[in-house]
């Protein structure tokens, strides 16, 4: 196990070197002068290739990677062209609300996707069944944003059960019970298309479970069904089901960045969106390695995960 560990950290230590590489590239490759948009169309050329010396932009890109590199290691990210101020005094507060989301998404994805699941597994063919999966169909088809407008629609604006926008009531905060009540519908609405991938997974591996030897060797015995389910078939479906809920992740972070914009919540998706309207590309660099790392962080405990559940995927890595 640990050598599988170390491997695995090895495989991560080099994708993050890739990603770090491909962000900075994308600074390089946009078209259009960082400095001349952050000094704007009436600054001299004299001021502009001064403030490019002083920024080091002037210098070659092997150079220019590596005080990069450096800096994200120290977490130094560079200055926003746009409202200059340092990137990380922008970014971690946003990143901190984005994981207050992130995590409300996920707890919806686990305590719904996976015992909708097993259930529609365990009633294979019946109403239930057929009813659950369909709804899952269906929401694995939705795009995110119009899962977000939908559920603005019904529950904020119809029913008046939900605000419709922020992270807490700016004029009168509540604490954390306002951050709850204002994270339900933004939180729903990223976990939707999730969840019900989780789910079909969930039932397909319940299926294939209960189809196996050891399982009817176990009615044989006489073993209750309640505890044939979930206790001894479970085991089988959490391997696969912990693998696709890593990889849901990563959709889920994709889908929060559009969750961000339609609530307003003052996360890193909002944050990215604005910086991409406005060109400020070290704040696009930073946000996109933020979530590259999230989503490769993410990947390797899915696999330290999946490896300790299931021992026969350690010889496999």
């Amino acid at each position: 196990m640990i050598g599988f560990v170390l491997r695995r950290l090895a495989w991560t230590v080099l994708i993050l070197l890739g990603v770090s590489v491909l962000v900075f590239l994308l600074m390089q490759l946009v078209p259009g002068d960082p400095v001349r948009t952050m000094l704007g169309m009436s600054a001299t050329a004299e001021h502009v290739e001064e403030v490019r010396h002083e920024l080091g932009l002037d210098r070659s890109l092997p150079v220019q990677y590596l005080s990069y590199l450096s800096g994200v290691l120290h977490g130094e990210l560079g200055q926003s062209l746009i409202l200059s101020q340092p990137v990380s005094a922008i970014l971690f507060p946003k990143l901190l609300n984005t994981v207050i989301l992130s995590v409300g998404s996920l707890l919806i994805c686990l305590l719904v996707g996976i015992p909708l699941g097993v259930i529609a597994g365990a009633r294979q063919y019946s109403l239930f069944d057929r009813g659950s999966m369909f709804l899952s169909l269906a929401g694995a088809s939705v795009p995110v944003y119009w899962a977000a407008l939908v559920v603005i629609s019904i529950f904020a604006l119809q029913l008046g059960w939900f605000p419709t926008s922020g992270m807490y009531d700016t004029r009168d905060p509540g604490g954390f019970g306002d951050v709850l009540y204002h994270l339900v519908l933004p939180a729903t609405a990223a976990a939707l298309v999730p969840t019900a991938v989780i789910a079909r997974m969930a039932r397909g591996s319940m299926v294939e479970a209960l189809h196996g030897d050891h399982v009817r060797m176990l009615r044989a015995s006489g073993v209750p069904e309640r505890l044939v389910i979930w206790r001894h078939a479970l085991r089988g479906v959490m391997p696969p089901v912990v693998n696709i809920v890593g990889l849901q992740i990563g959709y889920l972070l994709g889908g929060i960045i559009f969750v961000e914009v339609v609530f307003n919540w003052p996360g890193l998706g909002g944050q990215l969106y604005t910086s991409i309207t406005a060109g400020d590309m070290p704040m696009i660099q930073s946000g996109v390695l933020f979530i590259a790392l999230v989503f490769v962080l993410v990947n390797l405990i899915t696999d330290i995960a999946v490896a300790l559940l299931d021992p026969r995927t350690r010889k496999a890595a």
